[in-house]
């Protein structure tokens, strides 16, 4: 054991959830949210291989080891260890992502060394009296990769110092003969000891990474010994890599759906069809389940369906042009067919905080089919005029090229008016003129469209019987303040883009939906190869409690394509790709009493199907189906056609005995046309998607809590007749 070292904790356990301290040999408890998970089978804390033997990743907002208070004082100190971060915190509360402290900042007592915003990083000690820093801003800790850390206290010289890889990076002279006098709290490693909460659930300023070969000392090591005890880099890189595997056996994780492989994710964005493959861009906060420091998540996919997980392609920068998120956007390929980025850079620095930037693939230079690597454009290219739309709202470009003009759409809205999407017009994607408002909704008439229209779209729709182009213009309200109608609805007109005039008219100012429920937002699409509008979404329904015992928060909804029909109904429907996901096939009948099909039904449950189902109501009130039911019926989601209202609805008031989840009854009208209701059916965990005769659809979420809720049950009466049932058992798209 080297001389002077107080502390020693190597992380060569690899498996369980206690770690050794060799020097005083005690056991220390690693804290993970799955130690005692409550909604998948409990499981160890995340292990890797280290730079011998085994170390420790820290998953950003659950795991972390306590160790007992230490009530000395220190006239000197050494830190030293070896980390690979996955990522870098917002630095809420102007605190650090602690790698190992024992402080108490209010009172001026203990130490704290740890990360902060864009990888810059700090050495904090406290005297009872005074508190002192030392920080490296301009020798960042690299993302990704090992790195040896080290930070000195030396009392007697009055000296802090930061060692990277074995050189000196930052010095602080402060007034000599100083001693750290340590807080009564734990000493804790990954976890700051006075952190910031977000939504009274969410424990920030954590440390994201790997952690290996932590060592403190009770004496100022000197460059000669630290130099000593870097060495060399590894040459293994660290498996820092996002594991969708910790989740496994989760009852509430959808498995066919597009979902991140850990943490948070907002809106899917950017979709696009390239050189042979389909990539999805997404709003990801990598350091935990909840909404801070932004990044564009990415995946790759041959189908829209099987996606696999390649690195951040847009990452918050310090001293770049997006410090604060890399918040939603698009894609294009340019002229020179290179794909191109464009996305709302976020600088709270500004007012407003918004702007247009753009970042350019390196497929030309590195041929490297999965885009990982991209340029931002050292400037914005497109930022709100003074006077024009709503500030603080001015995100989502959408980017397409038509005649040789390249046009963008732009997240704002009208000050009393209603929502807008701002038109830009460019002849090289770089240089943006700004035009006007494309439409100005009618918030006072149409209240669920709020105050600005947030990811818009237009793609060409269909073609009249004259032969006059129709576009569809779809919207994601936003509002001003706090709403009934937030985060439930994505609204669309029909009706004629004048390129000329550059405005688009709808054929009817009143909006409309393609899904009834509550729950289906975020819009983002693009035209496939075959010609198809593929629509993307995603769905919330998950409170921060829920949130923070899955690890997780959001999914994309299924892909759908929208169209006009031969019957001039615009229509969606699931895209035709996922009938590659079929498992057996569980039932097939045809022309049965709803008594006869319900026994047979009795045979069938499951959380992952696919059920085609048409019902001829007959005189039924209602009529549809019972789906992740329990025996007793004390657990069940009804999804149903009321035929008073003409409505289609979701009732989740018996989803869940939790009385924490969210329940009620959602839906909206539906025309069935010849009667019959023709339902197509997917469940996936807690994902319920419900398209409704080929023209709506109906998407929510429910979190069943008991085992055996998994049946199925049909309703109506003794007149209603089911004229077809298939259902089929449906199988995960992702290899963990």
């Amino acid at each position: 054991m080297k001389q002077n070292l107080i502390a020693h904790w190597s992380f060569d356990e690899g498996k369980g959830k206690r770690i050794r301290e060799h020097c005083t040999g005690r056991e220390d408890n690693i804290h993970y949210i799955f130690n005692e998970a409550k909604y998948k089978p409990s499981s160890d804390p995340l292990w890797v291989k280290g730079l011998q033997g085994n170390a420790l990743l820290f998953d950003g907002y659950s795991t972390w080891v306590s160790a007992p208070s230490d009530s000395r004082t220190f006239k000197s100190m050494t830190i030293e260890c070896w980390i690979a971060p996955r990522s870098y915190e917002h630095g809420d509360g102007g605190r650090l992502s602690a790698i190992v402290n024992q402080h108490d900042r209010e009172t001026k007592c203990g130490f704290v060394l740890g990360l902060f915003r864009h990888s810059s990083w700090s050495f904090q000690i406290g005297t009872g009296d005074m508190w002192y820093e030392v920080w490296s801003v301009s020798d960042p800790i690299p993302r990704d990769t090992w790195s040896h850390v080290a930070a000195v206290f030396d009392g007697a010289d009055g000296k802090l110092a930061l060692y990277l890889n074995g050189k000196r990076v930052a010095l602080q002279s402060i007034p000599k003969n100083m001693e750290i006098k340590l807080p009564p709290a734990e000493l804790l490693i990954g976890k700051n000891n006075k952190p910031s909460i977000l939504h009274g659930v969410f424990t920030t300023n954590m440390f994201n990474g790997i952690i290996d070969e932590l060592q403190l000392y009770d004496t100022p090591l000197s460059v000669e010994e630290i130099e000593a005890s870097f060495g060399h880099l590894p040459n293994d890189q660290p498996d820092t890599v996002q594991r969708r595997s910790r989740y496994d056996g989760d009852r509430h994780r959808p498995q066919f759906h597009f979902i991140p492989p850990e943490h948070w994710m907002n809106e899917p964005h950017g979709p696009m069809y390239f050189n042979g493959q389909y990539h999805i861009f997404y709003q990801h906060n990598p350091q935990g389940p909840y909404w801070n420091q932004i990044h564009w998540g990415h995946s790759v996919s041959p189908d829209m369906l099987r996606w696999r997980d390649v690195p951040f392609a847009l990452s918050p920068e310090k001293g770049n042009i997006d410090p604060d998120g890399c918040w939603s956007g698009g894609t294009a390929v340019d002229d020179d067919g290179i794909p191109v980025i464009f996305y709302a850079a976020g600088d709270k620095r500004k007012n407003p905080d918004q702007s247009v930037a753009m970042a350019r693939s390196t497929f030309g230079k590195d041929g490297n089919n999965d885009l990982v690597e991209w340029i931002k454009h050292p400037e914005y290219v497109a930022v709100l005029p003074e006077g024009v739309g709503l500030p603080g709202n001015f995100r989502d470009p959408f980017v397409w090229k038509e005649e040789g003009t390249w046009y963008m759409i732009v997240t704002s809205g009208i000050p009393g008016k209603g929502g807008t999407a701002l038109l830009y017009t460019s002849e090289n994607m770089i240089d943006w003129v700004y035009r006007n408002p494309l439409y100005v909704g009618n918030s006072n008439k149409y209240p669920k469209t709020g105050d600005a229209w947030e990811l818009p779209l237009l793609f060409p729709f269909y073609k009249t019987d004259k032969g006059e182009q129709k576009h569809i213009f779809i919207v994601n309200p936003w509002f001003l303040h706090a709403s009934p109608h937030y985060c439930k609805y994505i609204f669309y007109w029909l009706g004629t883009w004048d390129r000329d005039r550059l405005i688009f008219t709808p054929d009817d100012e009143e909006p409309q939906v393609f899904d009834v429920g509550e729950h289906w937002i975020g819009p983002s699409g693009f035209v496939d190869p075959s010609g198809r509008i593929i629509l993307f979404s995603v769905i919330f329904a998950m409170s921060p409690r829920i949130s923070n015992d899955l690890g997780w928060f959001g999914n994309a909804g299924l892909p759908v394509e929208i169209s006009m029909r031969p019957d001039g109904q615009p229509g969606v429907k699931p895209i035709v790709e996922l009938e590659t996901l079929r498992g057996a096939k569980l039932i097939e009948l045809s022309d049965f009493s709803l008594d006869m099909a319900n026994e047979r039904l009795n045979e069938i449950e499951g959380d992952m199907l696919e059920i085609k189902l048409e019902l001829e109501p007959g005189e039924a009130e209602r009529c549809g189906i019972k789906v992740r039911t329990s025996p007793d019926e004390m657990e069940e989601t009804l999804l149903f056609y009321d035929k008073e209202s003409t409505s289609f609805m979701a009732d989740r008031n018996k989803s869940s005995v939790e009385p924490d989840v969210e329940k009620g009854i959602e839906g909206g009208q539906v025309d069935l046309a010849d009667g019959n209701l023709q339902l197509h059916i997917y469940l996936d965990k807690s994902m319920i998607e419900s398209y409704i005769n080929g023209t709506k659809s109906l998407t929510t979420r429910i979190f069943p809590f008991r085992h055996d809720a998994q049946g199925l049950k049909l309703l109506g009466d003794a007149s209603t007749v089911v004229k077809s049932l298939e259902i089929w058992e449906m199988n995960s798209a992702y290899d963990n």
